[in-house]
């Protein structure tokens, strides 16, 4: 849909890419009041608010168990520890993704197995983890990228059958759900981020392992507190992974807004989809089956850089998640893979683009964003027609 109104007639607008600050002001007292109790209770390690917290969150991913780290990475590598994979292992994983992804696995001692992504849903390919797997492989690591759901019915299936766990990297997905489920109940355990950033944000890092395992759920409190069940009796070498009370106590203000943030975020990713139609922009879909908590918000274009560049000259802040796909980082150079080896990971870095996305998104900041991306691309599309017209007229026998 080309929208008539001219890029001229409007002002320039700021549009922050979050705006944490815009979020606070909703729930400022909430916040100021669960801080401050923390602080007068100098109640900091390992608090109640931890406990409660987890127990919350555990209830709204509806699971049984769930255990507070310090970072999503933490709480990849320790949910992978507490399966005992490590030295010797192969755990699959998507070539698009964060690169935490594949250093948790790393840091377990594990090796890294990337597999190409669904051209739509740029979640892991499964026909693609079925060809990965080999003798050595112990898990499988499906990402729900964005906000959006890995296909996990027939990954669940692939991994029974062959014996291996599954462990969903849920970084960015609080909330979301397939086929009715929540992401944390669908695979063995779940890894959670609440980087500020993300739905569920700290004022920090932070961490969540979910599981319905008990003995999963017990090894991981004992993993990131030293190896220790009780205090100074350590049964193996743990870690200081904790995560601190004052974020938990952050975090359980915010978990009361979730489901409504992440409506508003729907409401958002929907206005996207509208105004955007029509404008030569692959705007991203929701598979059948999954309901996208919109993290981010992915567009596609052959323009990218450019169109980049002309937003920040708008006022508007817009991301590349991610430009250098993990297995061309210098940093697993050893893993031996080549460009070319997943062609659609390494289209969609060329191309992707990461427009605004917060709950406390406006409409009219939504609309002024599409506006800016449609009137753009527009010109180009006029000024492309143009030029091959005076070519033709210049070379007419052409």
């Amino acid at each position: 849909m080309i929208m008539s109104t001219q890029m001229s007639m409007q002002a320039k607008q700021q549009v922050p890419f979050v705006d944490l600050g815009a979020q606070y002001r909703t729930i400022a007292s909430e916040i100021n009041e669960a801080t401050a109790r923390v602080i007068q209770e100098a109640d900091f390690i390992l608090g109640r608010e931890v406990r409660l917290f987890e127990e919350e969150f555990a209830a709204f991913c509806e699971v049984q168990y769930a255990v507070g780290v310090d970072s999503g990475t933490s709480a990849l590598e320790l949910a992978l520890r507490a399966y005992d994979i490590g030295p010797g292992d192969e755990v699959i994983t998507a070539a698009n993704t964060f690169i935490a992804s594949a250093l948790a696995i790393s840091h377990a001692g594990a090796t890294p197995v990337l597999v190409d992504v669904d051209p739509l849903t740029h979640t892991i390919d499964v026909t693609g983890i079925e060809r990965a797997i080999t003798s050595r492989t112990k898990a499988i690591l499906p990402v729900h990228l964005y906000g959006h759901p890995a296909h996990m019915d027939p990954i669940r299936q692939l991994a029974e059958q062959r014996g291996l766990i599954v462990i969903e990297d849920a970084c960015q997905a609080h909330g979301t759900r397939y086929k009715g489920r929540r992401a944390g109940s669908l695979g063995h355990a779940a890894a959670f981020s609440f980087y500020p950033g993300k739905n569920l944000g700290a004022y920090g890092d932070g961490g969540m392992v979910v599981t319905n395992d008990r003995d999963i759920a017990k090894r991981l409190e004992m993993l990131r507190n030293y190896g220790q069940q009780e205090k100074y009796h350590h049964q193996f070498r743990g870690f200081n992974r904790r995560l601190d009370t004052l974020h938990a106590a952050v975090l359980r203000v915010k978990l009361k807004c979730l489901e409504k943030w992440n409506a508003a975020r729907r409401w958002n990713a929907n206005l996207y989809h509208k105004f955007l139609e029509g404008s030569g922009v692959v705007t991203p879909v929701e598979a059948g089956g999954a309901e996208s908590v919109w993290h981010l918000y992915v567009i596609r274009t052959e323009q990218r850089d450019v169109l980049r560049e002309h937003l920040v000259n708008r006022g508007i802040s817009a991301s590349i998640h991610y430009p250098i796909p993990i297995h061309l980082q210098p940093a697993y150079r050893d893993l031996g893979y080549q460009r070319g080896d997943f062609p659609v990971t390494e289209a969609h870095a060329q191309q992707i683009l990461s427009l605004p996305m917060y709950a406390e998104l406006t409409p009219e900041l939504v609309e002024y964003v599409a506006k800016s991306i449609v009137t753009f691309l527009s010109a180009n599309r006029n000024s492309q027609a143009l030029h091959e017209q005076l070519v033709r007229h210049a070379n007419p026998s052409q």
